[in-house]
Formats: C-alpha cells, structure tokens, sequence
C-alpha cells in the first residue's frame, strides 16, 4: 500500500498513543514563538540547527531541557496544549497518555499548581471540542536523583488532579538505575498512582530486570534490549507486560539500532509480547504516530492485521477503565472494514 493511502486510512483509525512528551510535542514554530518570547529577538539559524543536532541519549535530553528553558511563564503551556490538540487531530489519537517533567520549571520557580490548573483548563477543553481523553503521567525523572524524583511525586500527591494519574521514570537512563528510586514507585503504588518506567532505552537488559523486580512497572518504555537477553523475552511474553515502542527514537540515538529495519519489535510482536506503536518525541525526531506505524507496515513488513492489533493493543494496555476499552475496540473493528488491503 502507498504511504498516501496507508496514512489517509489509519488516521481515519481510532489510536491511542501511551508514550508521549509533551514539550516534544510542540512544533518548531512553537520553539521559535517561545524564545521570542523569551529572549524578544527571533532564534538564531545556528542555534535553531545545534538544537536538533545530537546523536545519543544524552544530547537529546539536553536539547528537551534546553528547549525547557524558552519557557517564560506557565502560560505558555497553553500554546503547548494547542500544539497537542493539533497533533493528536492529524494522527488520529482519541486517547493519549502523556508524560511532563516539572523539574527544569519547578527550578525556574513555576508553581506546581498554576501548571496543572493549566493542565485542566485545556485537556478539558480538548475533549469538550474533540471527544479527545488526555491524560498524564508525571515524568518523576531519573536526571536529578531520587531526592528530586521523590520531592516530585510529594508534590503531586499534595496537589491532585483528575488529569494526572500516575508517574514515570525517565531521563538518563545511564545516570540513574532504576532500582535507584524503588522508594518513589514502592510510595506510588501504595498510594494508588499507576507506575511506568523508561528500562532498555540505552542501557542492557538488566535495567529492564529492575524496572519490573524494583520499580513494578505496570509498562516499560523502549525495552529494546530486552532483544540480548531470551530469558526477559520469556518474562514479557509469559507475563503480557506491555513494552511502549518507538522505532526512530531508538533509531535516532543509535544507541542499539542504526535503522528502522533493525528494529526488534516485530520480532516481539511474534514473541506474544503486548507491543504498542509511539513516537516519544515527534518534534525532535521528525516523526508522526502515523508514519511509526507505516515503518512496521513497510520496513519490518508487518501485515495489515498486525496493524490492526497493534493499534488494538493500544487500548488494552492503557490505564483506561475496561468499559471504555471495550467500546474505543469496537469503534476500531468498525473503523477496519475500510480497510483497503486485508
């Protein structure tokens, strides 16, 4: 099938996306309106280049903070949810799960509770307007050390909200082992909040190990090098723990893999592990929901009924009440006998 007519056809598909940041949401002309913002001159064609210009882990994560740092007030996160609105409308995405890291703001001297009445504002106003249902988990992260990630999750605790409903770990995976902040996720789960964690991005199998015997992970985001140890490919599978995929993010970082058809997810997919379909970060990684799933249509060679479960299994390995996942599954059922290639 052509591109064109893949991507025409599976917009028209319900999703849901489960592994999305949103300050790596907003677009490039997003950026530019924020440091214009900021610093009251348009951005430098140099910087605007070295911004997007990395090649690991480690770099990207400095151009995320980096680009945290245009921030001028909690205002701006209201240009931040209408970047969202717009790219969950053109990919499809009827429900999104989607981290934020308070860290670099909370430091700027943002307050935590104007930021999530933002929050409200507009995730309401989205499904008000869209039928869209967004919600959040708080990126906790591993970068600053379990003393920040703790004072995080107090924060969150102190200040609830119907929007937020759980925390994740992500950041420098190198710098900061999972088993690291076993204190935060023991405290999460005992209060209820759903847990996830980034394990495998571009560390070895063993921090996907930590990540379920220490943390509890109810999902683990990348698990790429769950594909070095068989015994793990064994635990995914037996057990159904959902692993939240994103192909040309673990692409770009060449960390594991150099290209997309390296990719091990079809691979798990065979496996019987429950594998959804994400894009971590569209604006750094100049990619779409729509064109991930293309790339296991077209470069892993995945089948158009795979397709059709990958995107079933965004549903069923969401943190949305049975009931709903039920109907969003049957929506898609319906939505499939469009299908122009079974």
């Amino acid at each position: 099938m052509k591109k064109a007519d893949f991507k025409s056809f599976l917009q028209s598909v319900p999703k849901a996306e489960l592994h999305l940041h949103l300050e790596a949401v907003i677009s490039l002309a997003g950026v530019k309106k924020l440091y214009k913002n900021k610093f009251g001159k348009e951005m430098p064609a140099d910087e605007q280049k070295a911004l997007f210009s990395y090649n690991d882990l480690n770099g990207f994560i400095q151009s995320f903070l980096k680009i945290q740092g245009f921030y001028s007030s909690v205002k701006d996160f209201n240009l931040v949810f209408d970047e969202l609105e717009k790219y969950l409308v053109k990919n499809g995405i009827v429900y999104a799960e989607v981290f934020f890291a308070p860290s670099a703001f909370l430091k700027m001297g943002f307050k935590y509770e104007d930021m999530v009445e933002i929050f409200h504002k507009k995730i309401s106003r989205i499904r008000e307007k869209r039928g869209i249902i967004i919600k959040m988990l708080m990126d906790v992260s591993r970068t600053f050390g379990c003393e920040n990630a703790m004072n995080n999750y107090n924060i969150l605790k102190s200040c609830p909200c119907e929007d937020i409903i759980g925390i994740g770990l992500g950041g420098a995976e190198a710098k900061g082992p999972a088993k690291e902040f076993e204190p935060v996720f023991t405290q999460a789960h005992k209060d209820g909040f759903r847990a996830v964690a980034h394990a495998g991005e571009d560390v070895g199998p063993e921090s996907i190990w930590d990540a379920i015997n220490y943390l509890h992970s109810e999902r683990i985001g990348h698990g790429l090098t769950a594909m070095q140890d068989e015994k793990l490919m064994e635990e995914l599978s037996t057990t159904k723990l959902p692993v939240e995929i994103c192909i040309t993010s673990n692409t770009f970082t060449k960390k594991v893999i150099t290209k997309a058809s390296e990719h091990p997810v079809a691979d798990y997919f065979k496996r019987g592990i429950i594998v959804t379909i994400n894009t971590d970060d569209p604006v750094f990684f100049k990619t779409t929901l729509l064109d991930e799933f293309y790339i296991c249509h077209k470069d892993l060679k995945m089948s158009m009924e795979d397709i059709k479960t990958l995107v079933e299994y965004s549903f069923t390995a969401s943190f949305m009440q049975d009931s709903d996942k039920k109907a969003l599954l049957a929506k898609v059922n319906e939505a499939w006998k469009n299908c122009p290639e079974k």
